[in-house]
């Protein structure tokens, strides 16, 4: 494998990597010719941080990362109570975030993902209140981010308050803050019938932070989205299968052209589904080499235009 010389990263995601320990899995990005590794920061995953009594595991990470080159670039929690109506719950969350941003900067990765809360279609009538929390708990945790050097980077994620481009570049507008951007994620907003790259690229410009790939293959395009979980979809929900970037339908080609074209030299972080649907993908070696190897070549190609 070769490694991009150029700013813009390509890094390996933990969901990718269930039977691997976290230091184990910066070992196996590098194997696959990644250039960074974003860990899970969650209790009961293998391959994630636990989220106290980890200290030991971060000067592990730090030596994985130091022997291997591969920087941490970011971490990936699942709290979603950030928004919560119960104050103890939300207290709860924002608190956890906090604990999850001095993580970050203890290893040096500069970004955080933020799920947008959580919430259905069946709240609408609660949405401004719940929408009040969101705005409130980022603005609480913006200024422990901004004195870490973290960027919170709110993910256009099903079942949050971010479902679409339109509400996540909102919700930023709503906060106002250099230390909350976006986690711009076109797969989710592909299969939950939202914009295509280029409204949604537009829509977010000057505020994508962090990238997230993955490819998929529709089984029922017209099927509407629905789940009933914020993390993953359940077998009977979806509506789609998961593939290595390059054998599904997501035209990653065009999105890399178009990130580049607005001047994106962030990172681009491979999310392989491999935690949640083994059953769709080649052994996570194979899935990260090749999607790298894909990612490079559209790279390239746009770079050469």
């Amino acid at each position: 494998m070769t490694t991009r010389s150029g700013p813009l990263r390509l890094a390996g995601h933990t969901l990718g990597t269930p039977q691997y320990s976290a230091v184990d899995a910066i070992g196996l990005f590098a194997q696959a010719g990644l250039d960074g590794a974003e860990l899970i920061w969650q209790d009961g995953y293998l391959s994630a941080i636990p989220e106290t009594d980890n200290a030991g595991l971060l000067a592990d990470i730090r030596r994985a990362s130091a022997e291997t080159g591969l920087p941490v670039v970011g971490l990936t929690p699942y709290m979603t109570g950030i928004n919560s109506l119960d104050e103890s719950e939300r207290t709860r969350d924002v608190e956890r975030f906090a604990r999850c941003i001095e993580d970050a900067a203890a290893l040096g990765a500069g970004v955080v993902r933020v799920y947008a809360g959580a919430y259905s279609p069946d709240q609408l009538d609660q949405r401004p209140q719940l929408w009040e929390r969101l705005v409130r708990s980022l603005g609480e945790l913006a200024p422990v981010a901004g004195e870490h050097g973290v960027v919170l980077a709110v993910e256009n994620h099903f079942n949050t308050m971010t479902v679409s481009a339109q509400e996540t570049i909102q919700l930023i507008e709503a906060v106002q803050s250099p230390a909350v951007e976006i986690l711009y994620d076109q797969a989710n907003l592909t299969f939950t019938h939202n914009e295509d790259f280029a409204q949604a690229i537009e829509l977010q410009r000057g505020h994508i932070a962090h990238v997230h790939a993955k490819d998929l293959t529709f089984v029922d395009p017209d099927r509407p989205f629905s789940a009933s979980a914020v993390a993953n979809v359940t077998g009977e929900e979806r509506a789609v299968r998961s593939r290595v970037i390059g054998d599904g339908e997501m035209d990653w080609g065009a999105i890399v052209a178009a990130l580049l074209a607005e001047g994106y030299d962030g990172v681009i972080s491979l999310e392989y589904e491999y935690r949640w649907h083994p059953q769709d993908l080649p052994d996570p070696l194979e899935g990260f080499a090749r999607g790298a190897d894909k990612l490079r070549e559209y790279l390239a190609l746009a770079e050469a235009r």
